[in-house]
């Protein structure tokens, strides 16, 4: 069954036509034209997709989004601010990105933890980030670039 929902993307509003089994992911990609959340694995288990949907992390491959509607939902491309140039710096400086395909779901993860970190809460990220995959250059330049983030947030 289709029906419209209302999502607000990146700040702003959108209304898309959907079927009762599309992913969030399928949305955002094939409607809104936002390709860069990224399709992985397609089962929850890699984190390329990773999103935040009211401000929470969320796989959009296994998300339907039909349950989004009325929610908001920030993809890598609505990252923006001091927390978003702290996160490109990083990652360029601890040369933590090589194909870039895990990439988006990675910098949506570190957004996260960064302003939860900046609100007094501990983060382990190690555990936080585990359900990220990288094939490349495996996690030690990707919590190299975490640390230096969060160091260039303190600054």
């Amino acid at each position: 069954m289709k029906r419209t929902i209302a999502l607000q993307v990146n700040g702003a509003a959108q209304e898309v036509l959907v079927e009762g089994g599309r992913t969030l992911l399928e949305v955002l990609r094939e409607d809104l034209r936002l390709t860069g959340t990224k399709f992985g694995c397609e089962h929850g288990e890699c984190g390329a997709c990773t999103v935040l949907v009211d401000n929470t992390p969320a796989l959009s491959c296994i998300t339907l989004a039909q349950l989004c509607d009325g929610k908001s939902v920030t993809t890598v491309e609505g990252l923006e601010g001091p927390v978003a140039d702290a996160i490109h710096a990083a990652f360029a400086e601890a040369g933590a990105s090589q194909c870039g395909y895990c990439t988006p779901g990675f910098a949506i993860m570190f957004h996260h933890l960064m302003e939860r970190s900046a609100a007094g809460e501990t983060i382990d990220p190690r555990r936080e980030l585990s359900g990220n995959i990288c094939r490349c250059t495996g996690f030690v330049k990707i919590l190299d670039a975490y640390e230096r983030g969060t160091a260039k947030q303190r600054v």
